[in-house]
């Protein structure tokens, strides 16, 4: 299976990786069955997802702590593992970050911070270091805390060992050549689908330019592209697609009749909407690597399929139009 580089780390991976955001539950995803994750992480990889993400804020800790548990039953040396840090709710920081699952959560890059973050990771997962180690959300005031000094921090855990590999997630261009400027970069976590295109003219060409790898979260754009959303689903009060511009009815239409024109390729490839969107999301961007989540092992042997589509150049080219068409 083709394995695709994760920056100047020397790591490599296949281009599909498993987002756990869910598996931490909350109010935003509702009570899960931590069994019924575990093993849906144990079929991602064993289905060649190999890439596993997680965060202390998912859940408020418990994605790491199932990831941890999941990882018990996994051989480490398969995996490629990230999580992140930065967001804060056991002090206080000058910068707000929001309320997530009734609790207020700051954010903190400091050295100290970042430093007990990646210790309390460890401990959770169960493992002795990171392969990536992202910061989840940047601080526009450079002034509290000094790029620098999050950098600075990271590198010395790489040095000790304890990560492999620097990731900076919902970031800028300028962001981007701070990283690198005082240090290492080796990739960024934003958020991407057909719908959804801005990281390539905002963030791309600076990621060329310095070699720096992308992945992309919500690839199926909160569902809407997996084919089963129609123009009559509604979602409950509070629910973010609701306010999601994807899933307004102009915009909508157009996502539900490119996936209808696609049902002739889904025959051809013996494949369901969501993993054509899937593959072909992964080659719109070179070396491009894409997280999808799964809660269960049917989800996630559903989300493997993608990983064997191999689009026929043509089929590529004209969906792509299809996509340029609607952007």
């Amino acid at each position: 299976m083709e394995k695709r580089n994760i920056g100047k780390s020397g790591l490599s991976a296949p281009f599909l990786g498993l987002g756990t955001w869910a598996i931490g539950g909350g109010r935003w995803w509702g009570d899960n069955d931590d069994a019924l994750s575990v093993k849906a992480i144990e079929t991602a990889v064993e289905q060649g997802i190999v890439w596993i993400d997680t965060a202390p804020i998912y859940g408020l800790y418990h994605s790491e702590e199932v990831v941890g548990e999941a990882l018990r039953h996994i051989d480490r040396d398969k995996v490629i593992l990230s999580t992140k840090c930065g967001l804060e709710w056991r002090h206080e920081s000058p910068v707000l970050h929001k309320v997530v699952d009734g609790v207020q959560t700051y954010r903190d890059l400091s050295a100290k911070s970042i430093i007990e973050d990646v210790e309390d990771s460890l401990r959770r997962l169960g493992t002795d270091h990171l392969d990536v180690l992202y910061t989840h959300w940047q601080t526009p005031d450079l002034s509290i805390f000094p790029l620098e000094e999050t950098v600075e921090a990271m590198m010395k855990l790489k040095e000790q060992g304890k990560i492999r590999a620097i990731g900076a997630s919902n970031t800028t261009a300028d962001f981007i050549r701070g990283y690198c400027k005082y240090g290492q970069l080796d990739v960024i976590q934003e958020k991407y689908s057909l719908l959804t295109r801005r990281i390539e003219k905002q963030l791309l060409p600076t990621c060329k330019e310095l070699g720096v790898s992308i992945q992309a979260y919500s690839p199926l754009e909160q569902g809407l592209l997996t084919g089963k959303v129609t123009m009559d689903t509604t979602y409950p009060e509070g629910s973010t697609r609701n306010t999601n511009p994807c899933f307004q009815p102009a915009r909508r239409a157009q996502a539900i009749h490119l996936l209808d024109s696609w049902g002739d390729l889904c025959e051809k490839y013996h494949c369901t909407k969501a993993q054509l969107v899937i593959a072909l999301t992964a080659r719109m961007i070179p070396g491009l690597h894409v997280l999808c989540g799964a809660r269960t092992p049917e989800q996630a042997i559903d989300n493997a399929g993608a990983l064997h589509i191999t689009l026929e150049g043509a089929d590529a080219v004209q969906m792509k139009w299809d996509v340029d068409a609607i952007s």
